[in-house]
């Protein structure tokens, strides 16, 4: 029996990327959509055939017998229906950010561990076999002790950042609105909109936490962040240096490049052009072969794991709510910081 799957905001990514990916898998199906925009809940269930509509969250846990539940709401609106859902006994899918203030991150993550339910953040790079070979490097003691990490990440999406129509979403459904990318006050930006990908990325690889932020930034048009430079220290003392760039080219695409330097050798992976290597001091070198169409972002894969884990399968889940609330409470402190000038220390008031 295929996974009962609801979902919470049926705007563009919910049409162009959820509900297609669920309904195109053997291991569950969506039968219930939900969303605050009743003509949008009208259209959506037309164009997917589906019979479960409903303009309240609450309605929907309690009438539907769901598995899982997605939510693709704005950014800022992720907490309380993931936290609904999971006290509804779901496993939950949230879309990046996981959440926008540290302490909605940590209220997420808890709940899941509280209720023993998955939280998946669908950061895909996480989810590729590719990187479940680096964490393992780590894990395994490869490089010995993280001592530095370079974090880099850049994106074709001058014009969403700018307030623009996405230039590629032309014949979409629904197109990304400015309300969510672009606005300051809604958690707009480069950083809270992409960089949770390499974030996650880093933490699911290197294990590390966040001691302390400090970031300076450069605005787009629109007045959210174009341009981030952050440098960060962990908290076992490591040192990063995180950035981010939105004016990719568009026929470029999405790139992230990440080296990790450790006591007994280092990491590089890059998604485009698509390399994994690990060197070690006494030259026990690995590389794993790739090719860029590899490397090419799947923003599909963790939706058909999710689906997987819903019908009650094993899975790994490379990106879950405690990778999620670190990755949280490391842009929150960006921002912090890019707007005060100080250095932010996580947990601190």
């Amino acid at each position: 029996m295929k996974a009962r799957i609801g979902i919470v905001g049926t705007g563009w990514w919910a049409t162009f990327m959820h509900i297609p990916q669920i309904q195109g898998s053997s291991d569950a199906e969506v039968v219930a959509i939900c969303d605050i925009d009743a003509e949008r809940v009208r259209i959506t269930g037309d164009k997917f055939s589906i019979a479960g509509r409903y303009t309240n969250v609450a309605d929907m846990l309690a009438e539907e017998r769901l598995d899982g539940v997605i939510i693709g709401t704005p950014h800022i609106a992720h907490t309380a229906p993931a936290i609904a859902a999971l006290d509804a006994g779901c496993h939950v899918l949230v879309e990046k950010p996981m959440a926008t203030t540290a302490a909605d991150g940590r209220a997420i993550a808890a709940t899941a561990e509280r209720v023993g339910k998955q939280v998946m953040v669908p950061t895909g790079l996480n989810f590729t076999a590719y990187s479940h070979k680096a964490a393992h490097w780590v894990r395994d003691g490869k490089i010995g002790q993280v001592r530095h990490v370079v974090c880099q990440m850049g994106s074709p999406l001058g014009d969403l950042f700018s307030g623009k129509p996405m230039k590629e979403t032309a014949n979409h459904l629904f197109r990304p609105p400015a309300s969510t990318w672009a606005d300051p006050k809604k958690a707009g930006g480069y950083a809270w909109g992409q960089m949770s990908h390499s974030l996650a990325w880093l933490i699911y690889v290197t294990d590390l936490a966040f001691e302390s932020v400090y970031c300076m930034d450069v605005k787009s048009p629109a007045g959210v962040d174009y341009y981030d430079a952050a440098i960060a220290r962990a908290t076992n003392g490591a040192t990063i240096s995180i950035s981010g760039a939105s004016t990719v080219p568009k026929h470029v695409g999405m790139h992230t490049d990440v080296r990790i330097y450790g006591t007994e050798g280092m990491i590089h992976f890059s998604n485009l052009p698509a390399r994994l290597e690990l060197r070690r001091n006494d030259a026990a070198d690995e590389c794993v072969p790739l090719n860029d169409l590899e490397g090419l972002y799947d923003g599909g894969l963790p939706v058909r794991i999710f689906a997987r884990l819903c019908a009650g399968q094993a899975v790994e889940n490379a990106s879950d709510g405690e990778c999620g609330a670190r990755v949280t409470e490391c842009i929150d402190a960006l921002y912090r910081s890019a707007a005060t000038g100080e250095l932010i220390r996580i947990g601190a008031a």
